[in-house]
């Protein structure tokens, strides 16, 4: 007989948690309390308390994690420019932490002695939601029925339990493709995606509309930016999370932000997955633009240099790991200068820069200028040039012997 008192579930309302929560009160006889973060999940979380306490919990947490999402969590990774193997911008992995770790504040407020989430022994979210558990809370037990000997171990298994345990389920054995959502996107994998070269059905999307069918007519914007973080949209103060959403619009009505990729996961397979970043893809390139009029060259350079390697630890879980928090101290000092104004145009899919401009700008056109000037002595790049080559030179003599 099992030792655990009390488990909090992470739950949304899915097909997998669904069974979950009926199992676990099956299967552990004890209380199971239920957790959703609105992360951004909208409509998901319409009358969500009422199915997890119908299953079977015996409390119900839904808690508004928006604006702490895109501000602690969202913001950090866009500072550090995080772009997972050149397109995925990490809306899935950066969420798994945030959820987590509410997920053990309740624990240590409700008293429980374990918690459960309903990801897969195949995926990432696994590594994502234990590490931070295990970084928050060593003794705390986990339980992940994906990885026990259920025996709901296939999708067409789990519609079936829920059918005879009449639990209602958002998805069907037509449609199997599962779905994650938070206010920076939208995922899609499994199913029909399964297979990399069929493309997907345009009325799976959610949060953009096609290119083909995005405006003739092209949307200007504007965003200002303080020390590496968006404030303003079109000259309108907003909070992180009213920011985002609200780039979320324009992206979304100009069909920008769309990714089909076969990622590698942390696991070690290959794995395809269909994304929708709207805003985030503005975020991502608005900032590079006023990046590049107010980073120092070299401190820019070094911060690229970490990319690939700060977002594998976002991806592969890392997020409460001092690895991570001395490259995000590193990453933040560079920012401090990243302040001024982006112009973007957003035509059918395409986020196009038109104009940048900061109260800081490093960029000096009086040294940049093709046309005459006092500032820089052209001459002085010739012995710039002889001290660049000697190592060039001394090579090209070895080889000549």
């Amino acid at each position: 007989m099992s030792d655990i008192k009390k488990i909090v579930l992470a739950y949304s309302g899915g097909l997998d948690t669904s069974v979950i929560l009926t199992w676990l009160k099956e299967e552990y006889k004890c209380e199971v309390i239920a957790f959703a973060a609105d992360v951004g999940l909208g409509a998901e979380l319409d009358g969500i308390e009422e199915k997890a306490l119908a299953t079977g919990a015996s409390k119900m947490y839904v808690d508004d994690l928006r604006e702490e999402f895109v501000r602690d969590f969202v913001f950090p990774i866009f500072r550090a420019n995080a772009i997972y193997e050149g397109v995925y911008l990490l809306g899935t992995s950066i969420a798994r932490p945030l959820i987590a770790k509410r997920q053990i504040e309740i624990a240590r407020l409700e008293g429980a002695d374990a918690v459960a989430h309903g990801a897969t022994g195949k995926g990432n979210d696994q590594v994502r939601f234990e590490l931070t558990f295990y970084g928050l809370e060593p003794q705390i037990k986990v339980i992940a029925p994906w990885r026990s000997d259920w025996g709901l171990n296939s999708r067409e298994k789990l519609i079936d339990y829920a059918k005879k345990h009449n639990i209602p389920i958002p998805v069907s054995k037509d449609k199997p493709y599962s779905s994650d959502c938070n206010l920076l996107h939208i995922s899609f994998e499994g199913g029909v995606l399964e297979d990399p070269w069929r493309e997907p059905d345009e009325d799976m999307y959610q949060l953009s509309v096609s290119p083909e069918k995005a405006p003739d007519q092209a949307t200007y914007c504007e965003i200002d930016f303080v020390n590496g973080d968006p404030v303003a949209v079109d000259g309108v103060k907003l909070s992180p999370a009213a920011l985002l959403t609200r780039l979320n619009e324009l992206g979304g009505a100009n069909g920008i932000g769309r990714v089909d990729m076969v990622e590698n996961r942390f696991v070690g397979m290959k794995s395809r997955g269909v994304y929708e970043t709207p805003g985030g893809t503005i975020l991502y390139h608005g900032r590079r633009a006023v990046e590049s009029i107010t980073m120092d060259r070299d401190a820019m350079h070094l911060r690229d240099s970490l990319i690939p390697e700060y977002s594998r630890m976002v991806y592969n879980g890392f997020w409460f790991a001092p690895e991570r928090e001395a490259l995000q101290a590193l990453v933040d000092k560079t920012q401090e200068n990243v302040s001024g104004t982006v112009r973007l145009k957003l035509y059918k899919g395409n986020v196009i820069v038109v104009g940048r401009k900061s109260p800081v700008s490093l960029y000096q056109p009086e040294m940049a200028t093709f046309e005459e000037d006092m500032v820089y002595d052209q001459y002085d790049a010739e012995g710039f040039i002889r001290l660049q080559a000697l190592r060039l030179k001394a090579r090209a003599v070895l080889k000549k012997g």
